[in-house]
């Protein structure tokens, strides 16, 4: 149930992912899409890595609107939270949700966050919560969520002990095409659950017939219905219709060992011992340590001696005492070798990490005393979390152990930038000095030029707004004056009246001309700001590469110290950790194993009695009667 749950899941966020990427015709930010990418392919600390850094440098730009991020930052926001779902970073999750949830933002994105949030209550066993969630959900719903979110509700239900409140919503999904077989199970299950078996044995038996689709997902489930739907039949007594659903399992499928044993049972208690010989025998010759396969070693003469063929049973008995023998040693060497710490050390290979399918890989290690029952315990799903807790701590223990050695490897850079950097820039900064100054004192000129406009705006002075050359014969008429005033010659009135005409048409021309030419003026000062914008914007270009080219070597000894220590303190925490998340996978280990050898123990002692009493029905048989 667990599993299939996780699987919806992850389903689902792959499903919203292919849709948000339909949505977004074109990616406009490089960085977020190889956060994408990483998750596509199940890096989900990638992921997180880069989406993190990208939207704290987004959040650190004056003018957002103007990074590329902007334009998919709810999607990034949204993202962040799957990524962390997905690396069971639940806490943060469900901030990263939450500020969505209660941020202003339109109905459809807000009661996909509540969907987000109601998903992480669910797999935190907090249905409660979950529930809160989803009753948060109104008016706009995405079409693609519509069903997950009523699929989530049911379960929720079912968590809650509601069970016919999880019948209700299951009954509007069962033609949800994304949910097939999914949908019918749980249904069926439901019904089990709130008293009406005849209902759910029905259900179960719709549910175990469905078209899978071509679906792993879907196949599984619908072996698992049948699973189910077999085991309640067989404990009704219902021996025919438990074994045609025993037959409906898929003979290389997860449960394929579980339903030929007992579809076995299902013959032998209805006394067809004769068909039970045909699941036994198959299952028999199958994986010697899967439990199913060790029972039948037992079963499979059980039913040989029914029949009285004791010959073949008592052969069969010795083959099995032969198996567990063999079994038993496998389990001790299995013992040994965890508490030598090989187990460990297989889980951990570097093969086996670079594959999201860890589980499969993992059962497809070398025949070694660490891996001969992995796959039995890889059946167990808190088995699983704690394995995958302790591949994420190794994960991280060899990353922190990367970025240790990553940090020389900075300060050299840092180094050889310095070294290039410091020869060049005491000329540049010279240079730079010297047009710093060309640069002030031209923004003084303008300033003094445009304060004068302004001026003139005010009380009018036709003069200022003089050529050069008319400030030139203004200066020299007003020093002609001044001579002609101080001179004694007779002709001096005369030519004291001349400098006066020509004043006048000085002044004349300035003051008819007074609004043309202050147009002009202000049309170039306008002209000039464009050029002193220009100006500006070349001067701060220039502070800000020579800025960068010191940053690009200076200031940084601190922060890589402070990093230096930040990550020799993780890496200590991280290996403390994962000692105690070793030790305990080493326990579970050791104490499953040792639950096994115990059980081989009993099969072993029952098949020595079991071959000893064989062999003597065999010998007392009548001659030719009951023998192989």
């Amino acid at each position: 149930m667990r599993s299939a749950r996780n699987l919806m899941l992850g389903l689902t966020l792959a499903a919203v992912w292919a849709t948000r990427a339909s949505h977004s015709a074109e990616l406009k930010d490089l960085y977020f899409g190889e956060a994408l990418y990483q998750a596509y392919q199940g890096h989900y600390f990638d992921a997180l890595e880069r989406l993190d850094a990208e939207m704290a440098q987004h959040r650190r730009v004056d003018e957002r609107e103007r990074d590329s991020l902007f334009f998919h930052i709810k999607q990034a926001e949204f993202s962040v939270g799957d990524f962390e779902l997905y690396y069971r970073m639940h806490h943060r999750a469900g901030r990263a949700i939450k500020a969505v949830l209660e941020a202003n933002v339109e109905d459809a994105v807000r009661n996909e966050a509540a969907f987000r949030l109601a998903r992480i209550h669910f797999q935190k066993d907090q249905p409660r919560n979950a529930l809160e969630a989803l009753e948060r959900i109104h008016g706009d719903v995405p079409v693609g969520l519509r069903d997950e979110i009523e699929f989530l509700r049911a379960n929720v239900y079912m968590a809650l002990g509601r069970a016919q409140d999880a019948v209700e919503v299951l009954k509007r999904l069962q033609g949800s095409r994304p949910l097939t077989g999914f949908a019918a199970y749980n249904m069926g299950i439901a019904l089990l659950q709130s008293g009406h078996q005849p209902q759910a044995l029905q259900q179960l038996d719709k549910a175990g017939q469905v078209d899978a689709h071509d679906s792993a997902a879907a196949a599984a489930i619908r072996d698992k219905s049948n699973m189910v739907l077999g085991k309640l039949l067989l404990d009704s007594s219902h021996f025919a219709r438990a074994q045609q659903s025993f037959d409906r399992v898929r003979l290389e499928g997860p449960y394929s060992n579980q339903a030929l044993l007992n579809s076995g049972w299902a013959e032998v208690s209805a006394r067809n011992y004769q068909r039970a010989l045909v699941p036994w025998g198959i299952l028999a010759g199958r994986d010697p340590t899967d439990s199913a396969v060790q029972e039948a070693k037992l079963a499979l003469p059980f039913a040989y001696s029914k029949l009285n063929v004791h010959g073949r049973a008592a052969l069969l008995y010795d083959q099995a005492l032969t198996t567990f023998g063999q079994e038993l040693v496998k389990v001790d060497a299995s013992i040994k070798s965890i508490r030598a710490g090989k187990f460990l050390q297989a889980l951990a290979r570097e093969e086996v990490l670079q594959d999201k399918d860890w589980v499969i890989r993992l059962r497809a290690l070398p025949d070694e005393p660490e891996t001969f029952y992995l796959a039995t315990l890889m059946a167990s799903h808190d088995f699983q979390t704690a394995l995958q807790n302790y591949l994420d701590l190794e994960d991280l223990r060899r990353r922190l152990t990367a970025w240790q050695s990553n940090f020389d490897a900075f300060e050299d850079i840092i180094r050889l930038r310095r070294l290039n950097y410091e020869p060049l820039l005491p000329k540049v900064d010279a240079r730079f000095g010297e047009l710093d100054s060309q640069v002030r004192l031209r923004l003084e000129q303008r300033e003094h030029l445009r304060k004068r406009l302004q001026d003139i705006l005010i009380a009018p002075r036709p003069e200022l707004l003089a050529t050069a050359d008319e400030r030139i014969s203004l200066n020299r008429l007003h020093q002609l004056e001044k001579a002609l005033h101080q001179s004694n010659d007779p002709k001096a009135a005369l030519l004291q009246e001349r400098v006066e005409r020509l004043k006048g048409v000085l002044t004349w021309t300035l003051r008819t001309q007074y609004a043309e030419r202050l147009t002009k003026a202000h049309e170039h000062l306008r002209e000039l700001d464009r050029d002193v914008a220009m100006l500006k914007a070349r001067y701060d270009e220039f502070v800000r590469t020579r800025q960068a080219a010191t940053h690009s070597y200076a200031g940084y000894g601190t922060s890589i110290t402070q990093l230096r220590s930040r990550v020799h303190d993780a890496l200590q925490q991280v290996n403390t950790l994962l000692a105690r998340q070793g030790t305990l996978i080493e326990a579970v280990a050791i104490s499953e194993l040792q639950a096994r050898g115990d059980r081989l123990e009993k099969y072993q002692t029952q098949a020595r009695y079991a071959v000893a009493d064989s062999y003597d029905r065999a010998t007392n048989a009548p001659a030719g009667g009951g023998q192989p």
